[in-house]
Formats: structure tokens, C-alpha cells, sequence
């Protein structure tokens, strides 16, 4: 919408629509009620409880379909119950009971939301709005991601280019390696996310499971809770507060701004590639690069990237710092906080699909490449003075300081020096060989 206040609303929704059926308000109050019905259906299933006698298939249609059929006008109702409660979790436990007013289920209606706190809901919907995030959003655009990178680095493996360190000019290196370095450092990142641990709880208001245990002091309340959550695809947490500890999404947002802060870092490399002439970018028809200079192709895939990633990553060290903190056995600052963790996740995911089609506009400019190293025969120094080292001649390095530095050297004065050594004659013609675009080491076999 043109009157959105969030760019993610507005400019950029169709770029990160993928994740509203996991972190819009709907969202939370689909899951929520997710939650609601399940564990509805687990306390039906407990031979302990015998006021609640197990569901038939029936009755187990009925709340299977409270799920399947609820939309975003389903979800309007609940919003419209909040305005009375001005409590969203009661208002989806009063949802639940309107629906069901008139089954074969409403004698059991108080068994809905039993012995449970609005948290014993919340951790569980948000750990299972994050889970699904990760696995249907995140980490497919990561390993897509991943894999251009990857297959760019394949591409220009034995593309030799001049490297800077300190911004002047060292050891040539290719253009595949350096973008394998990025690789296998997202790489890194995104399996640690790919293992990651999403837990939650089910004990009560203080996590002792006070109310369920005078309620029915024969129940194995501990092994109902963990077999419950791990139903739901989630791992156990029984040591609580009335909140779950919320120390694994700390841990998420931690490496989703260590990934996030590596794709800038390759974000900025690519900019001054392109900066520096090594890459040219496609040209698309129609588009505009600036709106004063007709010529100008603009990096502005990897600018955005950066800016997004900027924002997103503020966000998620926010939410890192922050959410693990909750004074005694509660407080109700992480539930305002915890509502933004989409918006961080939004702008990873607009971040990383500009990388991607900045990557994929890429083309190289070998004039410019091979002009760079034309131009810098001076940094055969290094391997000259390193040989020379190795046949034990003295101040080697002073010598080829004195010859290089601060002057211009080309091809004939490097190859006059080593004529001019008495080094053994292999080493020499291994010398005269070398240029810079041959002196990369091992860079194009490091895979």
C-alpha cells in the first residue's frame, strides 16, 4: 500500500510476501490457535483426565477443521473478541468456544486453555512461526543464495585479478577464490541455522505446573508437556519462569546477523569490483542509472543489500540482546518486542534477493583485469626475493625494496634483476616465466 509506513508493507511487499504466513497477525493468531486445538486434543487424550474422555473422529474432524478453515476473516472475528478482552489469547480461547458452542464438543468447552498461561500459547505459536520461516523462507533463499556464489566462484576459478591489501596493490589472486572465500563462510553460518534447536514449554504460569497439578495430582504432567511439544516438531524446555528462555531465537538472530554481516562485507567487495572496472553489469532495457547522467550503471543491488542488511541487523542484535532478559518470573517486555522479529526477518530476506540479482547482472571486464596486472609487474617483488632467500643470498628483501618501491618497474626491469642473479638455474627460469597474471599460487586449486 502506497500509505504503508513500513517500506515492507509498502514499496517492497511483493518481495517478502513469502513470509506473512508465518509472521503477519494472522499468522500469530493461526498459530495460536494451532496450539489451542492441539493441546485441546492432547488433554483428550490423557486417561488421567477422566472428565475429559477422548475425542471420537468426529469431534476430531470438527477441531481439525477449526484449523484447516480458518482465514483472515476468521481472524478478523478474534481481532473484533480482543476489543471486548483487550487480551489477544483469550480472545482465540473465546474464539474457540463461540465455534464450538453448538458441536457435540460443548460440554468439554473449559477444557480449552486448561491450567495454561497466555505464554504456554504464545512461546509455542512464535516457536513454531520461526521454524517454518526458517525451513519454507530463510534458508532456501540462503542456499540459493549459496549457491550463485558458489557458482560464480566455479565460473571465474582461474581468473587471475589484481588483489588490494591496504587498498594498494599484492599478490594477484582469481576472482573464483575470493568468491569461495564468501562461500564458505555463509556456508558456515547457515548450517549452524540449519541445526539450530527451536524450543517450547508447557508448565504453567511460573513453569511449576502448579494449577495442572492440583488438578489432577496423578497425571504425569512432565511427560504430557513432552510429548505435547515434541508433537508439534519442537524440543523441550521444562526448565522455566512462566516464560520460555527464549536463549535459542537469541541464538537465531545472532547468526543471522554474523550471515547478514558477511553478505555485506561481500556486498562492499563487489561494489568496488565493480567501482574498479573488474566487473560490468547487464544492462536492462528501460532502466535508468541516474537521473542526470545518461551512461551511469549503478551498483544499486549491492547498495540496497547493504542498507537492508543494516537495518535488519539492528533489529536482530535488539532482539538477541534483549529477549533473553525478564525480570524474576516475568515481564511483559519481550511480547512487544518479539513482534517485530518478521520485520528483521523481512529485510535479510529483501537484502539477500538484491544480492542475488546483483550477482546474477555480473559480467566480467577482462580488459581492465589484464590492465590491471599489465600495470604491476612490481609485485613479482615477493616471489624474487623469496627465492632469493632460499639460495641464502643476503638482504634480499633490502634489495628488492631498494629496486621497486616507490618506482615504476615493468616487465624489463623485473626480468634484467633476475638475469642477473646467481641462483640455481631452475629457480631462474621459474622467474623469467612468471608474470603477474601466472603468480596466483595455489588460489585457482583451492576448492
Amino acid at each position: 500500500m502506497i500509505t504503508s509506513l513500513s517500506p515492507l508493507d509498502g514499496r517492497y511487499a511483493n518481495k517478502v510476501e513469502e513470509l506473512i504466513p508465518y509472521f503477519s497477525e494472522y499468522a500469530l493468531i493461526k498459530h495460536r490457535l494451532v496450539v489451542e486445538v492441539a493441546f485441546f486434543l492432547a488433554l483428550s487424550a490423557e486417561k488421567g483426565i477422566k472428565e475429559l474422555p477422548p475425542f471420537s473422529d468426529s469431534q476430531i474432524k470438527i477441531l481439525e477443521n477449526l484449523v484447516k478453515n480458518f482465514d483472515e476473516k476468521e481472524a478478523q472475528r478474534v481481532k473484533t473478541i480482543e476489543k471486548t478482552t483487550n487480551h489477544d489469547v483469550k480472545a482465540v480461547e473465546y474464539y474457540m468456544k463461540e465455534k464450538l458452542e453448538k458441536t457435540s464438543i460443548k460440554k468439554h468447552l473449559e477444557f480449552i486453555h486448561f491450567a495454561c498461561t497466555s505464554e504456554d500459547i504464545n512461546n509455542l505459536a512464535i516457536a513454531l512461526m520461526i521454524q517454518g520461516a526458517g525451513n519454507n523462507v530463510l534458508l532456501p533463499i540462503m542456499r540459493e543464495l549459496l549457491k550463485e556464489i558458489n557458482a560464480l566462484s566455479k565460473k571465474w576459478k582461474k581468473v587471475t585479478m589484481l588483489s588490494l591489501t591496504h587498498g594498494q596493490p599484492a599478490s594477484p589472486t582469481t576472482i573464483g577464490k575470493e568468491f569461495l572465500v564468501f562461500a564458505k563462510r555463509l556456508e558456515r553460518q547457515m548450517k549452524a541455522l540449519d541445526k539450530q534447536d527451536v524450543f517450547g514449554k508447557i508448565n504453567g504460569a511460573t513453569g511449576n505446573w502448579n494449577a495442572h497439578f492440583v488438578a489432577y495430582p496423578k497425571v504425569d504432567w512432565t511427560k504430557l508437556s513432552t510429548k505435547f511439544v515434541h508433537s508439534l516438531g519442537l524440543a523441550f524446555n521444562p526448565y522455566t519462569t512462566q516464560i520460555e528462555s527464549h536463549d535459542f531465537q537469541s541464538e537465531i538472530y545472532d547468526t543471522m546477523a554474523r550471515f547478514n554481516t558477511i553478505l555485506i562485507d561481500l556486498d562492499r567487495d563487489v561494489w568496488t569490483y565493480v567501482s574498479r572496472g573488474i566487473f560490468k553489469q547487464k544492462v536492462v532495457k528501460g532502466e535508468v542509472g541516474s537521473s542526470a547522467m545518461p551512461h551511469k550503471v549503478n551498483p544499486i543491488d549491492f547498495e540496497n543489500s547493504e542498507g537492508n542488511l543494516g537495518i535488519a541487523n539492528a533489529i536482530l542484535r535488539h532482539l538477541s540482546e534483549k529477549l533473553p532478559l525478564s525480570r524474576m518470573q516475568r515481564d511483559l517486555t519481550d511480547s512487544t518486542v518479539q513482534r517485530n522479529i518478521g520485520i528483521s526477518w523481512g529485510y535479510s530476506i529483501l537484502a539477500y534477493k538484491s544480492t542475488l540479482k546483483g550477482l546474477r547482472k555480473l559480467e566480467l571486464n577482462t580488459k581492465v583485469i589484464q590492465e590491471e596486472l599489465d600495470n604491476n609487474w612490481v609485485l613479482l617483488a615477493e616471489a624474487i626475493q623469496t627465492v632469493m632467500r632460499k639460495s641464502g643470498i643476503p638482504k634480499a628483501y633490502e634489495q628488492l625494496k631498494e629496486l621497486t618501491r616507490g618506482k615504476e618497474i615493468n616487465k624489463k626491469t623485473v626480468q634484467e634483476f633476475i638475469k642477473e642473479l646467481k641462483i640455481p638455474k631452475d629457480d631462474k627460469d621459474r622467474l623469467l616465466k612468471l608474470t603477474p597474471k601466472t603468480y596466483i599460487g595455489l588460489a585457482d586449486k583451492i576448492s
